[in-house]
């Protein structure tokens, strides 16, 4: 049996989805790189959204689903990951309703820094 492809370019992506599969088992899982909305470099692995359904989160509010995937998430948000947003549904709740939130825009500090594009030079 073959482990699971970790993509090189994107290999924080690859870990939460990874992760995610093997501890929770769901049957619809989403992840985006919401990097490109925030003044981070060119190719950053951030600030995600995870949109995922899984059984697991059956009987659980919602802070507990949330608190379970920061919980398996642990090693990404100590490390390279800034924000995690998600959408924890169970199997019937994403039959119900399969809409997705946009995320909001970025308010962080350092987007309305003047000298941020000299802080992380040309973007071009």
């Amino acid at each position: 049996a073959r482990g699971p492809l970790i993509s090189m370019g994107k290999p924080v992506e690859s870990s939460i989805r990874a992760k995610l599969r093997q501890a929770l088992q769901p049957v619809h899982l989403e992840v985006h790189n919401e990097s490109s909305m925030h003044a981070v470099p060119r190719g950053s692995e951030t600030h995600f959204k995870v949109v995922i359904a899984s059984q697991r989160f059956a009987g659980l509010p919602l802070l507990q689903r949330h608190r379970l995937v920061n919980e398996i998430l642990q090693a990404e948000l100590a490390g390279p990951v800034h924000a995690l947003s998600i959408q924890a549904k169970t199997p019937q709740q994403w039959e119900e309703n399969q809409r997705v939130s946009q995320s909001p825009g970025c308010l962080g500090g350092s987007k309305h820094d003047p000298h941020m594009a000299t802080k992380l030079g040309s973007q071009g």
